[in-house]
């Protein structure tokens, strides 16, 4: 139970350090301000929780493929490694208002690119009420939950918060990663997408990025020092 327990706390904690003031933090954000929230929220946090999933079962799997040993001397190396490259976005990296104008730039090509350079507002309208005609089932499997979802999922893949998921996964209870996982990214999800594009542009990514790179390092350290399971 205390492995669970352990595993749990520290995958929330790490989800929630990586995940506020990522891209798909802010994709989120822009994409509820203009599509229904229920649509994006679902679409985002279904991808988010596949994926953490599938992270969960890679890292699973991992120390079946290699010794113990060697799995726990990686995923230490992997958490220093993920805090030194969070320390260094948060002290070169791009401000808060240039990744927030750079997501807002892809969506609005990608917008304009499916649903024509102009767009007044009874046709947006129009168009969400439709949606609320549609049967609940279908909306789910509507253009705008597969968009959402789509740029979550191919947003995250690769991305430092995936494979460092993995690599608690190798190292700690994988039931107690998963729930922690699932619900640090539900509590970022709900706050970017309820809170949309005016919390998103006050959140300091530098410090959220010092956080987390600090939070790795501890990682890594503990990790050295723990024994390695038999």
């Amino acid at each position: 139970m205390s492995s669970i327990v352990q595993g749990f706390t520290k995958s929330l904690a790490m989800t929630v350090l990586s995940e506020i003031g990522d891209k798909t933090f802010f994709a989120a954000a822009i994409l509820a301000m203009r599509h229904p929230r229920r649509l994006v929220l679902s679409g985002c946090l279904s991808a988010l929780i596949v994926m953490t999933i599938l992270s969960v079962l890679v890292g699973w799997a991992f120390p079946n493929l290699i010794s113990r040993k060697w799995s726990h001397h990686i995923t230490t190396l992997l958490f220093l490694g993920f805090g030194l490259w969070s320390l260094k976005d948060a002290i070169f990296g791009e401000g808060d208002a240039e990744e927030l104008a750079e997501v807002e730039a892809e969506l609005d090509k990608n917008w304009k690119a499916t649903n024509g350079a102009t767009k007044n507002s009874n046709k947006v309208d129009g168009d969400l009420k439709k949606h609320k005609q549609r049967p609940l089932f279908s909306q789910f499997f509507s253009p705008i939950f597969l968009k959402a979802f789509s740029i979550t999922f191919f947003g995250e893949w690769g991305d430092k918060s995936q494979l460092a998921t993995i690599g608690l996964a190798a190292d700690e209870n994988p039931f107690g990663v998963v729930l922690g996982g699932i619900l640090g990214q539900a509590l970022c999800t709900t706050a970017a997408v309820v809170g949309g594009k005016s919390l998103a542009s006050q959140i300091s990514e530098k410090i959220v990025a010092l956080s987390g790179g600090i939070l790795f390092i501890v990682f890594g350290i503990q990790s050295y020092l723990s024994p390695v399971d038999s």
